[in-house]
């Protein structure tokens, strides 16, 4: 959402002593100030909710006080987030005043803990101008995903009312929550990228700058990107989510998935978009990168599929497809339960490779159960001067902001490829490790 925002300016206020935002949210970038909710009337006070540059949540909603600094600190940009503020300036306890949960739970600790004054007021449900994602249009924008933000207007509720517990102990959604919205309020960015008001009021958002995309990855649905933690030795560039890379031009190492697999079938896809240097190469490892030299298929648990067409395992290079450059699609079909490894160049499989081929491995690197048990999906740099740009697809349905020209087969369901998802295979995402 970088450069996007939406706003909306209600035609008359609302309460502005008692109310509820609750919103799931996924972060893709870290240490800069990002807007979340605000709203300002262009002088004097503003009210807002954002994420400073220490990665901690703040509330500033009554009179430009720092309300509520968390001590937390949101910097896991794998998982989505469910986040509740609850304001009632009218409450008699002062700490109540102000609320903040998170997955489920009360948040108690806090760097900075100024409690709205007893019958308070906040910018918030004014006729002002109300933004998400933007501080008045100019900057600070959120980088990452939302999606299912409620407002109500006059009514507070705790995190219970818009998430539950499942069976195994993990905060999930409730995509219908039983709440009132009272004049003012909304329901947005349901299921989706719409901006129409889900609540019934009408209120609806417009999208003032950007793109608003839609993404598979949801808050039941965590889909795999490449890590920006993992990358203190690559130090490359991260944009899209997270799922495109610019490789630096000194460094000769890799990056790596977010989500790493053990067993199962997976499948996924990335598009070179750019190589101004010899060769790069796309596979997977069983490591992380521990230094700005540490080359992928030195070992024996890592390998891939160079862009010079030959294989790369075990510090030896093997004749094993096509080359591949600039523009083209490479899928890997991971085949975790017999330890089989598949390329193919924009549709072909190479080395007449078969994934469903199990246990016999038709055209198929093979590599070894790992002693830490786990294998990611990396991207590679191989010496020489200048970078490359990958564009990952873990089943968002993209390559940076290109949707798929035209969707695959996919039994499984889960994500949007460009080409057919090989039958028994499924995406690296949350539900897709648990099948």
């Amino acid at each position: 959402m970088a450069s996007t925002y939406l706003t909306r300016t209600p035609s008359s206020t609302g309460n502005t002593k008692k109310f509820t935002i609750s919103y799931w949210i996924k972060r893709t970038g870290l240490g800069t100030e990002q807007d979340i909710f605000h709203a300002y009337p262009g002088s004097g006070s503003r009210s807002q909710i954002l994420f400073n540059s220490a990665n901690q949540l703040k509330l500033d909603l009554e009179n430009n006080t720092n309300n509520l600094i968390t001590n937390r600190l949101f910097r896991d940009t794998s998982a989505w987030y469910h986040i509740v503020i609850v304001y009632d300036s009218d409450n008699s306890t002062s700490s109540d005043r102000l609320k903040i949960y998170v997955n489920g739970v009360r948040e108690t600790s806090f760097a900075t803990a100024q409690y709205p004054s007893s019958g308070s007021t906040s910018q918030i449900n004014t006729t002002t101008q109300h933004e998400i994602s933007s501080y008045d249009g100019a900057g600070y924008y959120f980088e990452g995903s939302m999606s299912h933000i409620h407002f109500t207007d006059g009514y507070v509720y705790d995190a219970t009312a818009f998430g539950e517990y499942d069976a195994n102990g993990v905060w999930k959604i409730k995509t219908s929550p039983s709440v009132t919205y009272g004049t003012n309020g909304f329901f947005i960015l349901k299921d989706g990228n719409s901006v129409t008001d889900q609540s019934g009021n009408g209120n609806n958002f417009t999208v003032a700058g950007g793109t608003l995309t839609k993404t598979e990855d949801s808050p039941s649905n965590v889909f795999a990107t490449l890590n920006p933690l993992d990358n203190y030795y690559a130090s490359s560039t991260f944009s899209n989510g997270n799922n495109t890379i610019v490789t630096n031009s000194s460094n000769y190492t890799y990056n790596s998935s977010t989500l790493a697999f053990s067993s199962g079938k997976y499948y996924c896809e990335a598009k070179l978009v750019a190589l101004d240097k010899p060769e790069t190469i796309i596979g997977i490892s069983s490591k992380l990168a521990t230094s700005s030299t540490s080359i992928m298929g030195s070992d024996v648990y890592s390998q891939g599929y160079r862009s010079s067409g030959n294989s790369y395992t075990n510090n030896v290079q093997l004749s094993y497809g096509s080359s591949y450059t600039a523009g083209d699609i490479i899928g890997l079909a991971i085949d975790a339960d017999n330890n089989k490894l598949y390329f193919h160049k924009n549709g072909t499989w190479q080395n007449s490779g078969d994934p469903t081929s199990g246990a016999t491995g038709t055209g198929a690197l093979s590599f070894p159960t790992d002693n830490d048990g786990v294998y990611y999906v990396t991207m590679y740099d191989i010496d020489g001067s200048g970078s490359c740009t990958w564009s990952t697809n873990f089943g968002n349905g993209y390559f940076g902001t290109t949707a798929v020209s035209s969707a695959g087969t996919n039994a499984s369901g889960i994500g949007i490829f460009e080409y057919d998802v090989p039958t028994g295979f499924t995406a690296l995402s949350t539900k897709g490790l648990n099948l």
